[in-house]
């Protein structure tokens, strides 16, 4: 491309940008969840209802349109957003009154006392079931037309979950664009969504980016994690500056979309979240990691952070999802993406402080202390090093074995050393400072079987802790032994984040 051309381009998206901007100040961003079905032991809907009340979540998307959900969900406010299954597709696309029937069994009986706010006609229908794909439009068409029939077209969107993989050179943002050979469906779809009003739905998985990666993708890259300037993923065509994998995904999709020539469609991401077990060959798939996500990506979105393309123009996104899905076929991964087990209790405890009260599941009104988000990694270890040493805190059951070795690494390790000592010192705000690298917070950081001091437990016992022995050596020695391990890992991760910035670049 000449520069000539590619200016050309540059300004004409900038133009595209500012429309863009103007149709979605008004919106207040919001943070829903998916409620899967795939569980052994399925809560009964006023059971999921009575949940989503307690967590205070106004937006749920369901994988069907299950009537007793839909009529549990009555009068309660909370906007729903339903599917028409992918093996529904072939048949509604190829009939009117098909699908008539199916939007007047499935929202017509249901709205207002429902708040069915979209609907979703498939999910990936593109990259699962491709040879629905010729009917998908065709599909949407016809439930947005029953819509009409109903007056209800102007209350409730519709649209399709595309997976983000059909995005090409996604990175740099700048030089997406969708795969081509799905533009017979993609150009009649971004038209209709365009005329309509609706919004593009994206399903953004930054896990799988990261584990199919090879290492470019850091870790850090992937959570959200805070990076120095000179570690942030630039691009040279835009000079924009991406600190996470989810913001450069969204603006890929909005360059895609500027590709084919069409403005003012809106991105909503339909599923997003971060697994919290796996198998042998999925060693990130952990309940620090997904909790480092899910709470990163919520704070993020009601911010209003914005991506750098759409600074302050959050992206409302869907979190996948409410439940462990103890049936779902495939990897172990696969059926831990939940926030929640089939009791309803919290897989971990969201880390949402000052973030609202959406999934902010800590009801016990204590503090801990905690590793301040984006501080310094070597300042961790020395922080940490003190604690297990002068500190005296008893750091015993961070050693290999024991309750609160995994996730083997210093933020975690970090967490319960500085917890344990601010509640050792009657939990007084000097005694969570650690030199600016700690802070309090209200959401409890214990996970597992690892209870920190303070935590109530799952059955509603307080986490212990046991104050040290003046004269002891042995946890102080075995303290240090792993604290080394941890500063020889946290030397081979710059290295290789070193080299990440260098393909990048």
């Amino acid at each position: 491309m000449t520069p000539c051309c590619f200016l050309e381009e540059f300004l004409e998206f900038a133009l595209w940008g500012i429309e863009l901007n103007h149709a979605l100040s008004y919106q207040e961003p919001f943070i829903g969840v998916n409620i899967g079905t795939d569980l052994s032991d399925m809560p009964h809907p006023t059971q999921v209802v009575a949940l989503l009340k307690a967590q205070q979540i106004r937006h749920v998307r369901l994988y069907d349109a299950d009537q007793a959900m839909l009529l549990a969900l009555a009068k309660t406010g909370i906007q729903v957003v339903v599917t028409v299954p992918n093996e529904e597709i072939l048949a509604i696309g190829q009939s009117n009154s098909t699908a008539a029937n199916w939007v007047s069994r499935n929202v017509v009986a249901h709205y207002p006392a429902t708040n069915i706010t979209a609907i979703c006609v498939g999910s990936e229908v593109l990259t699962t079931l491709p040879n629905a794909a010729k009917v998908l439009v065709s599909a949407i068409k016809y439930i947005h037309s029953a819509l009409v029939a109903s007056n209800l077209d102007r209350q409730v969107k519709v649209s399709t979950p595309l997976s983000s993989s059909i995005i090409l050179d996604s990175f740099p943002p700048s030089q997406a664009f969708f795969n081509r050979s799905l533009n017979p469906v993609l150009v009649p779809l971004l038209d209709f969504l365009q005329s309509t009003g609706s919004y593009l739905m994206l399903n953004i998985y930054p896990y799988y980016d990261y584990m199919q990666s090879n290492g470019v993708i850091p870790l850090d890259y992937a959570l959200f994690k805070s990076l120095p300037p000179n570690k942030e993923a630039v691009d040279s065509n835009t000079l924009l500056h991406y600190t996470n994998v989810f913001d450069a995904m969204v603006d890929a999709a909005y360059f895609a979309i500027a590709f084919l020539n069409y403005t003012n469609i809106p991105v909503v991401v339909t599923e997003s979240g971060w697994p919290s077990k796996g198998g042998s060959n999925e060693p990130d798939a952990t309940v620090d990691n997904a909790n480092t996500y899910n709470s990163n990506l919520i704070k993020h979105v009601f911010n209003k952070t914005g991506t750098p393309k759409h600074p302050g123009i959050a992206v409302s996104t869907y979190i996948y999802e409410l439940y462990n899905e103890d049936m779902k076929p495939g990897p172990l991964s696969e059926k831990n993406w939940g926030l929640f087990d089939a009791n309803g209790t919290p897989i971990y405890i969201l880390h949402l402080t000052e973030s609202g009260a959406v999934l902010a599941n800590d009801t016990s009104n204590n503090t801990f202390c905690i590793a301040k988000d984006g501080a310094d990694p070597k300042m961790l270890q020395a922080a940490l090093d003190w604690a297990c040493g002068p500190g005296k805190v008893e750091c015993s059951p961070l050693l290999q074995g024991q309750p609160c070795y995994e996730p083997d690494n210093v933020i975690a390790h970090a967490n319960y050393a500085f917890d344990t000592y601010y509640h050792k010192m009657g939990k007084t705000p000097d005694a969570c400072d650690f030199n600016g690298v700690a802070t309090i917070s209200t959401s409890d950081p214990s996970h597992g079987s690892c209870l920190f001091p303070g935590s109530v437990g799952k059955n509603g016992t307080l986490g212990n802790f046991t104050a040290p022995s003046m004269n002891s050596t042995n946890s102080d020695s075995s303290a240090y032994k792993f604290s080394s391990d941890l500063r020889i890992r946290s030397l081979l991760m710059v290295a290789g984040f070193l080299l990440w910035g260098v393909v990048l670049l």
